[in-house]
């Protein structure tokens, strides 16, 4: 699991130690910088094929400000630089670097573009956080608080366009690296032979039959890619909550309670057991993304 957590992490890195310092750590090995590589570029043709389709004039008629379209082309500028970066520390490590793949994106507007690229980012925040407890060495773990500011940026700033509160839960969602990959791959048509083989392996689906945002204990179904055992979990995670609740089929879905601690982007999964410990063994379909609507804030106006 180590390296599990610290591949995912890598998913998010950005320009801040030389590459050839980073691909000669003892702890940090060729296939984790490809993985990372494979995530970047999937990251950074995303925002390229946004930014060349459609114009400035487009967000703005779009109700987006000119402002927020400037923003985006910064967010382009870190991702290219990403990539650069990681291509620079494999080349320095001796290997090959992994090419871009071809993509599939379901985007047909800039609204769309900007709704995905909220999920994205927020899915690229999760996968650092679920490095962090691996990172042993203090001076490259200030490097990777640094990393995790200027992604939870990008989130933020997609987030705050399409009017959904970016401080909306106090803690970040950690998630693992076949999670996270379980996600990515689904925007990957095909990738070149030649890349390295990265090893990951994808969950089976699991998909929201509803739109968003959902509401804390409303109701919300799933269907899953495959046939759900009798007995099963929707293991719901959110910040530093894993909470599983045990759900119902009905007419071919799954069907549960949102529980009242999830709030923002949010994930979940069809688990075997409810022990709240999300490993590859008791995970049968997901993650499925959710956003939830926040509960009104509450706080203690009295200084301690």
């Amino acid at each position: 699991m180590k390296l599990t957590y610290l591949m995912s992490g890598l998913m998010a890195a950005s320009t801040i130690a030389a590459p050839v310092d980073i691909a000669k750590r003892d702890d940090i090995d060729a296939d984790i910088l490809q993985y990372a590589l494979t995530l970047e570029h999937l990251e950074n043709a995303f925002y390229k094929k946004a930014l060349s389709t459609w114009s400035v004039d487009d967000f703005t008629n779009a109700n987006f400000s000119s402002d927020f379209y400037s923003q985006l082309k910064y967010i382009a500028h870190d991702e290219e630089a990403h990539v650069q970066y990681l291509e620079a520390g494999l080349k320095a490590a001796g290997a090959t670097p992994v090419e871009a793949c071809t993509y599939k994106f379901p985007m047909q507007s800039a609204e769309d573009f900007v709704s995905l690229a909220a999920t994205i980012e927020g899915v690229g925040v999760s996968a650092y956080l679920g490095a962090s407890p691996m990172v042993m060495s203090k001076q490259y773990l200030t490097a990777a608080a640094s990393i995790l500011v200027t992604e939870a940026l990008h989130q933020s700033a997609a987030r705050n366009a399409i009017g959904e509160v970016p401080m909306v839960n106090p803690l970040g969602t950690p998630m693992g690296l076949n999670a996270v990959y379980s996600i990515a791959s689904e925007f990957i048509a095909e990738c070149p032979s030649s890349n390295a083989k990265l090893p990951v392996t994808a969950y089976k689906g699991l998909n929201v039959t509803q739109g968003m945002p959902l509401a804390a204990n409303s109701t919300v179904t799933f269907v899953a890619d495959g046939d759900v055992p009798s007995s099963f979990y929707v293991t719901f995670v959110s910040g530093l909550d894993v909470l599983p609740v045990t759900g119902d089929m009905e007419s071919g879905m799954i069907k549960v309670n949102v529980p009242e601690e999830i709030s923002g982007q949010s994930y979940a999964f069809i688990t075997s057991d409810n022990s709240s410990n999300l490993i590859d063994s008791n995970i049968l379909f997901g993650p499925a993304i959710l956003e939830v609507t926040p509960l009104s804030p509450t706080f203690n106006l009295t200084i301690m």
